[in-house]
């Protein structure tokens, strides 16, 4: 649907629809320009009503989302040398600070553009107006569900060889349905000082596992999984759903997959060119006869079909192999991450119309995904992430030794383990010097002091994504063979945690000591929090066994994965393309 002919004129700028609040700093949407508005108040009294149109005093606010100050009159915003501009038209709009709710959407849209993380945070920008633009799709259980602002979080991003718009004939099979032709697999780090763009070759060797999938109308289906099989096969082929690829991923990785985000080839040219075009660096000139790209080497900008050929291109660089174009996309996508970010893009209200334009017709997003608030508040996360401490790496991987014409890869044994544990353990690939200072003091401070006595330890445990029957296990550890009699089985946790942890009120810290010296865990297991209630209507600390845990007997703290030996690039430098 168009979302221009939604509400407004098809003869009105979209930008006309923007209107400056001073008081927030933000532009904000206004649909319906003929409608009546608000009238402009006489002088105000005081009062306070956050985000709303009428303070506590029963007065209007003329602008919406403006925050009154108790005990300060506020005047009707004013431009100095000219009337002020009324709602729906256009006027000279005063440089204002960069909001950061809004450089936040804009952040994602750089870091993800071309693999579509972009897609899903610059459509907030049209709020509810262009959510119905954003396509979702119900992967049942391969997901979480639910998006969590406490906890890492991985989201996998899939561009597909699906053709869609004008000129893309040449590229992707003729018939393809949608195959997973760029893959990444994104991991914000639980304290946002870190993350980390992990590209899945398309032809990786992995096993696909059996597929739940609903169809368009309504009834579920389970695809047959494949053994021995091109990654790319995991999306698109037999009615295979996004769901599938995560699946795939988690099987193969260990690393559960939360969401996923999904755009296809015209979704490049849509969005660099709403940016008026990306930057890219060629350490030597490129004359591509097949993909049309003809660059000269150095730094040139590009949009439309040509940042199509510089993502698809495969005969240009390196050894014309899917490994070598991957690298290039990453520098692509740290390029577009640095475009987007920049102050002509966030201070340019037209810019951000287009791209939000752009952005929400080439995305597609799971159910938890899928509410615009959701989006929001996964943009905001993101924002947190320094771009120096974004890292793009690849998982490790080597030629199929089982073929004689080398045309598929399979992981690499020496070095992808590693990789994925670092990842699924939260481990940072790049350096947070003082951050991990400041992190590792106050961990090792949970662990320093008294430590209450074992009989007054009391403690519910629960299942937050260990295997079937730990919490009983766990149970029987702790009261048969340490003594700690106060405590109970709570059976299973409301959510899924990737580490265990072990959540203590303050007035709790000398059971807690105690309890993560019997068990092993670390300070970074230690969660200060609130007490819960057991059964008995008591305050007891909460234990919930997490996904890294293994066995009752075995060591809690997964803190001491290593950094791998892997080659990486971080988001904040320039590269070219070689």
């Amino acid at each position: 649907m168009d979302a221009q002919s939604r509400g407004r004129a098809d003869n009105v700028d979209p930008a006309d629809q923007w209107i400056l609040n001073p008081v927030t700093g933000e532009y904000e949407l206004r649909l319906a320009p003929s409608a009546p508005q608000p009238p402009v108040p006489g002088p105000r009294r005081s009062g306070h009503h956050a985000h709303g149109a009428v303070g506590t005093d029963g007065a209007v606010d003329a602008v919406p989302g403006r925050t009154r100050t108790p005990g300060r009159e506020v005047p009707p915003p004013r431009r100095r040398g000219a009337p002020e501009a009324l709602p729906g038209r256009r006027g000279d709009r005063p440089v204002q600070r960069r909001p950061k709710a809004r450089k936040a959407l804009l952040w994602v849209g750089g870091t993800m553009a071309f693999t579509v993380l972009a897609t899903g945070t610059a459509g907030y920008l049209y709020l509810k107006h262009l959510e119905g633009n954003v396509r979702t799709t119900d992967v049942g259980d391969a997901g979480s569900g639910d998006f969590s602002k406490d906890e890492a979080f991985n989201i996998l991003i899939l561009g597909t060889d699906k053709r869609t718009g004008a000129g893309n004939e040449g590229y992707g099979d003729k018939n393809s349905v949608g195959h997973a032709d760029t893959t990444i697999l994104l991991h914000v780090a639980e304290d946002r000082t870190n993350a980390t763009a992990l590209s899945i070759p398309r032809d990786l060797i992995v096993d696909i596992p059996d597929c739940p999938t609903t169809l368009e109308d309504g009834t579920r289906k389970v695809v047959p999984g494949l053994q021995g099989a091109r990654f790319n096969r995991s999306l698109g082929e037999g009615g295979r759903d996004p769901g599938c690829a995560m699946r795939t991923v988690e099987e193969a990785t260990g690393i559960p997959v939360d969401h996923f985000m999904m755009a296809d080839f015209n979704a490049v040219k849509t969005l660099t060119t709403a940016v008026d075009g990306v930057k890219v660096c060629l350490e030597h000139a490129v004359d591509d006869k097949q993909s049309k790209l003809s660059l000269p080497a150095g730094e040139s900008t590009v949009a439309g079909e040509d940042a199509l050929a510089f993502v698809r291109t495969r005969h240009s660089f390196g050894n014309e192999g899917d490994l070598d174009r991957i690298k290039v996309q990453q520098h692509f996508l740290a390029s577009l991450m640095r475009k987007i970010s920049s102050g002509d893009t966030l201070t340019s209200p037209t810019r951000l119309v287009k791209l939000a334009e752009a952005a929400t017709e080439a995305l597609s997003v799971d159910t938890g995904l899928g509410k615009v608030s959701t989006l929001k508040d996964v943009a905001l996360e993101l924002k947190k992430v320094p771009p120096k401490n974004i890292s793009f790496t690849t998982v490790p991987v080597v030629d199929n030794p089982a073929e004689t014409v080398k045309a598929t890869v399979v992981l690499n044994e020496a070095k992808a383990p590693q990789l994925f544990a670092a990842i699924a353990n939260d481990v940072s690939l790049t350096e947070v010097e003082e951050r991990k200072k400041e992190r590792k003091t106050a961990v090792a401070a949970r662990l320093k002091g008294p430590k209450a006595d074992v009989s007054e330890v009391r403690v519910r445990v629960l299942n937050g994504g260990a295997p079937q029957g730990s919490a009983q296990q766990m149970l029987n550890r702790l009261q048969i063979e340490e003594g700690v009699s106060k405590s109970e089985n709570a059976g299973n946790a409301p959510r899924t945690l990737k580490k265990t942890t072990l959540e203590y009120a303050p007035d709790q810290a000398d059971q807690a000591r105690r309890l993560a010296d019997i068990l092993g865990l670390s300070g970074s297991g230690m969660k200060p929090g609130e007490s819960a209630t057991n059964s008995q209507g008591l305050p007891a600390m909460t234990l919930t066994l997490g996904e890294d845990f293994t066995d009752a007997g075995a060591q809690l703290d997964a803190s001491a994965a290593g950094v791998p030996d892997v080659e990486k690039s971080t988001a904040d430098k320039v590269q070219c393309a070689s």
